[in-house]
């Protein structure tokens, strides 16, 4: 039948209430705009925070404009319900007036593969919200590098070669190839560094993808703070990939993470069901979603919430936990970014009211 493209584009258009959440007519109207094209095999709409997510199924390949288009317009037109209700943000991750062929550079983040399904087609969809693309690293490098994490890189034949890691240099627009586990060491020399270097895909030896995430950075794009940008992550389970249970158990420990209040704290990454993926402490702490479906001939069976499992409920805890202690920092870092982070963020505003108030010491 050929290949299956998975296509994953989130966008905020428009908070509920500030940024919390997604109100229901705009995810109503993100179904009905899908529903609508012929080029969709299935779809399915969700949130994360004030994100929307058009998880959807198709053979057109990756980077097809039709599809990207299709995402565009259903942004738009979920834009103008947003600007009907007054929701706040409206329309802030369009980045540009117009469609022009590719949803890349103009705001919306973007992750999607291409492979043949398999006779079992497990893939795992991450989303998350108050953060940035650099915040996969941690859970990716467990996931396909750490024997601790991953016992199938051991006692499974099909993984004991390993993986090959793509990583992206988000500022000078470069990329690198790392093998593992021969690069392991010089792998984190660089992803170490979430906020510049970024995992963009995974995969076998044998070039198969595995996974692969978004890496769009809006601030980059847009030249000024305009929100954190909230990345997609795709990830294929099983038969010579990590087990479902593998991919999962990164999220298990919660690590820190820029973004939360103004994109500009660092915080603890919670993994919640999509039902409690409203932040609103301090805006936050950050959230992340996982849902599950096995494609059968390309239809999206499920999802399946991961998170929504009791057996999170620790990792809540001990986020929780973390952000009573982050916020005792107020305006301190860690908490707060250091300072090359705050360039993006709404810092500039104030050092330039306050620049001729600066002599020399």
């Amino acid at each position: 039948m050929g290949k299956i493209t998975v296509t994953v584009i989130k966008a905020d258009v428009g908070g509920f209430v500030g940024h919390s959440s997604v109100h229901e007519e705009l995810l109503a109207t993100a179904r009905e705009q899908l529903a609508k094209s012929p080029l969709l095999v299935d779809f399915h709409v969700t949130h994360v925070g004030d994100d929307i997510n058009l998880i959807m199924t198709h053979r057109q390949g990756v980077d097809s404009e039709e599809i990207h288009k299709l995402a565009w317009d259903t942004f738009v037109a979920c834009t103008e319900v947003a600007k009907k209700l007054k929701l706040y943000g409206a329309g802030q991750d369009l980045l540009a007036d117009a469609f022009s062929g590719n949803v890349k550079g103009l705001g919306p983040g973007i992750a999607e593969m291409e492979f043949f399904e398999r006779i079992s087609e497990p893939i795992i969809v991450f989303a998350a919200d108050k953060t940035e693309p650099g915040a996969w690293n941690l859970p990716l490098y467990k996931m396909f590098a750490d024997p601790f994490n991953t016992i199938g890189l051991i006692i499974d034949p099909k993984m004991h070669e390993g993986f090959k890691f793509e990583v992206l240099d988000l500022l000078e627009n470069k990329k690198i190839i790392f093998n593992t586990p021969e690069d392991l060491y010089d792998l984190l020399v660089f992803i170490g560094a979430p906020g510049r270097y970024c995992v963009k895909s995974v995969y076998t030896k044998a070039g198969e993808i595995a996974a692969t995430s978004s890496t769009q950075r809006l601030n980059l794009m847009a030249g000024r703070y305009i929100g954190k940008d909230d990345p997609v992550l795709i990830v294929r389970c099983q038969s010579g990939l990590p087990a479902v249970g593998e991919a999962l158990e990164p999220f298990a420990r919660p690590h820190l993470v820029s973004g939360w209040m103004r994109g500009s704290h660092s915080g603890p990454l919670m993994p919640v069901s999509v039902a409690d993926a409203t932040p609103s402490r301090f805006d936050g702490p950050p959230r992340v979603i996982a849902l599950g479906f096995q494609l059968a001939d390309g239809k999206l069976i499920g999802p399946q919430d991961f998170f929504a499992d009791k057996a999170y409920d620790k990792a809540r805890e001990i986020a929780l936990t973390i952000a009573d202690y982050m916020r005792s920092l107020g305006p301190f870092e860690p908490h707060r970014l250091h300072l090359e982070e705050m360039e993006y963020t709404t810092l500039p505003l104030v050092l330039e009211k306050l620049k001729d108030r600066f002599v020399k010491a």
